[in-house]
């Protein structure tokens, strides 16, 4: 315990500025976790970063992460350059002999969707507002504190034992319920564009897909038979299992909410 609230404290004064400062900190800041997530990731599958394919997929990485309004990769090449790593990964399975497999070719591809769609969004979502990332910050925090409270207290009933044996349901409900505490206050505080009780069901779709975001990267884990996704953390694990509920809800947030804001 004493571990991991030492890393809490050093994690959060790092991060905590640079957030509220925003801009390319934040911009730099999201790849390096990107990166180092990415890492985690393909280590499951035993694939190495500074391996071809690795270095490979961290291209593609840095290539769906690149901001909406930078100059540096024009949205219509995107798609193209995306086909092309594509393409250079299925012919890696060639050039290795099948040591890289078609298997691995697709496993570096969703991992590389799968973290960088949710850390593409980490920088989106502060560029729209501090607020807005505060808000969902906190949805997923109120959410697993709201989930380990009621879970502890009047948890019975397995919510997927298979994947992970201590959530139950009345955790799961629980945690959806504790979330309403940031709807209000956000409605109640700030400019937000949705009134308080749309707001409410919007945080309630927030808070399930928080949950399924911890499920999820629960269940890649089990398949993999590995307790963490990393040792950066100590005390916590990597950063994937910091971000796997958020990696869910900072797209929807900018579906749901961020676009409503015009």
């Amino acid at each position: 315990m004493k571990t991991r609230t030492i890393t809490a404290i050093i994690a959060m004064a790092i991060f905590l500025p640079i957030v509220i400062y925003g801009g390319i900190p934040v911009l730099l800041l999201s790849y390096l976790l990107a990166i180092v997530a990415l890492k985690e990731v393909l280590n499951m599958q035993r694939i190495k970063l500074y391996s071809l394919p690795g270095l490979i997929s961290t291209a593609a990485l840095c290539l769906i992460m690149s901001p909406a309004r930078s100059r540096i990769v024009e949205s219509d090449y995107q798609v193209p350059f995306l086909i092309i790593i594509s393409l250079i990964l299925l012919s890696h399975t060639v050039i290795s002999k099948n040591r890289f497999s078609f298997v691995d070719a697709a496993f570096c591809m969703l991992a590389v969707a799968y973290v960088g769609i949710g850390f593409m969004y980490f920088y989106e979502t502060r560029h729209h507002g501090l607020h807005y990332l505060l808000f969902a910050l906190l949805v997923v925090w109120l959410t697993d504190t709201g989930a380990y409270i009621f879970g502890r207290l009047f948890g019975k009933r397995k919510l997927w034992p298979e994947i992970s044996p201590n959530k139950t349901i009345e955790g799961f409900i629980g945690g959806i319920a504790s979330s309403t505490i940031v709807a209000i206050v956000f409605a109640l505080n700030y400019e937000m564009p949705l009134g308080l009780v749309p707001l409410i069901f919007v945080t309630w779709l927030f808070s399930i897909a928080g949950q399924l975001g911890d499920l999820v990267e629960s269940a890649l884990k089990r398949n993999f038979g590995v307790k963490d996704s990393g040792t950066l953390l100590p005390g916590h694990g990597g950063i994937l299992d910091r971000f796997d509920s958020l990696i869910f809800v900072l797209p929807l947030i900018n579906i749901f909410l961020i676009n409503f804001q015009s």
